[in-house]
This record gives C-alpha cells, sequence and structure tokens, in this order.
C-alpha cells in the first residue's frame, strides 16, 4: 500500500461524490467496529460535510453515539469479499471476536478520530459529528463534518481519480452479494452556449 497522502479538505466531496460503497469504523471505550454501508454522501464543501445513515439497532451506532466520530473508508474490488462479509454479519453476533478481525481488515489509526482505518483502501475520511438530535433520531441520519482527508495517490491524486487496474476500483452494491465497479472516466465536451 502506497502511503496515504492528505486531501485539501475543500476537494474532501470528491472521495464520495461518485456514490461508491463506504465502510464505516467506529471506536469507544477501547471497542472498535467496521461496517458496510451505502448510504453516505457529501453534503457541503467548505466546511466539509458528509451524510452518514445509520441505524439505531446497528452496534456501530452504539459506538458512534458514544464517540461523536466516525471514518469513512472506501474500499476496492480487492476488498469485495471482505466489504461483503462486513455487511453480513453484526458484530454483536461474534461473541467476543471484533468483527474488523473476523473479516480479515487490517487497520491503521486515524489522525483526528479514534475509529480506526483500514488498510487497503482507496481513501479515508474522519469524521465528527454535528448534533442534530432531531435528525439523528427520527431518520437515523447523522451530519459530520470531515476533519481530515487521505487518499491512495496511485488512485487519487490532484482532485481527480485515476484507477492503474482493475483491483483497485471502488465499489457500488446492488444486492445479493453483486458489486459494481467505478467505470472508465472520460470528458465530455461542453455544448456551445444558447443563442439569445
Amino acid at each position: 500500500m502506497t502511503s496515504p497522502l492528505p486531501v485539501p479538505l475543500p476537494q474532501a466531496y470528491k472521495l464520495l461524490n461518485h456514490g461508491p460503497v463506504t465502510l464505516v469504523t467506529t471506536a469507544h471505550g477501547g471497542q472498535s467496529n467496521v461496517m458496510a454501508a451505502a448510504w453516505v454522501m457529501p453534503l457541503d464543501f467548505d466546511p466539509p460535510l458528509v451524510c452518514l445513515v445509520l441505524d439505531s439497532q446497528t452496534y456501530s451506532r452504539g459506538l458512534l453515539d458514544a464517540s461523536g466520530e466516525f471514518a469513512l473508508n472506501l474500499p476496492v474490488r480487492a476488498q469485495a469479499a471482505k466489504v461483503l462479509a462486513a455487511g453480513s454479519c453484526s458484530a454483536r453476533e461474534l461473541a467476543g471476536r471484533g468483527k474488523l478481525e473476523r473479516c480479515g481488515f487490517a487497520t491503521f489509526p486515524a489522525t483526528q478520530v479514534q475509529a480506526p482505518l483500514i488498510q487497503g483502501c482507496a481513501a479515508w475520511l474522519e469524521c465528527r459529528v454535528q448534533p442534530q438530535p432531531e435528525n439523528e433520531r427520527r431518520h437515523d441520519l447523522f451530519i459530520a463534518r470531515v476533519e481530515a482527508a487521505w487518499a491512495d495517490p496511485d488512485i487519487f491524486s490532484d482532485g481527480r481519480w485515476h484507477f492503474p487496474d482493475e483491483a483497485c476500483r471502488t465499489l457500488h452494491y446492488v444486492a445479493g452479494g453483486q458489486f459494481f465497479v467505478t467505470g472508465e472516466a472520460f470528458e465530455a465536451t461542453p455544448l456551445p452556449p444558447a443563442e439569445p
């Protein structure tokens, strides 16, 4: 893995703008967890904000509620089986064995939050919740400020995605274990201005 490089915070939205599956990591009181989540999106540029929907019944939600922070990890095709495992079981079912370990994820420490970051991902966002109690209670919707953003420079640099091979393309989950990967990048030619 290439060492992650910082992404300027006003450009952090570019890491999520294409709608990839994310792995949400949380930690509190010596416990940590991971879960797969597709309902994540950028909300604002400056300050950089994201939205996350996290069901109140999940183990991760308890850790998030206690800590007020989480990390978003953008997995790649090479990690698809682990992502599926993370989305297919609950930490409560593992009888003390950590879900990160059970799914085969290696981690490294974040710089701004307690939640661990997952090795081998394309990008990482460290987030702190901006409390909105009514949204959180009623819709399981969290708004968070991105405190730090990182990317593998072989996959994302200079504000652009450039996937060097199929194994490092980000994932999009459909259902029933089926994924798509992010496709080929191209640029469109702008239309000429409309005549008055």
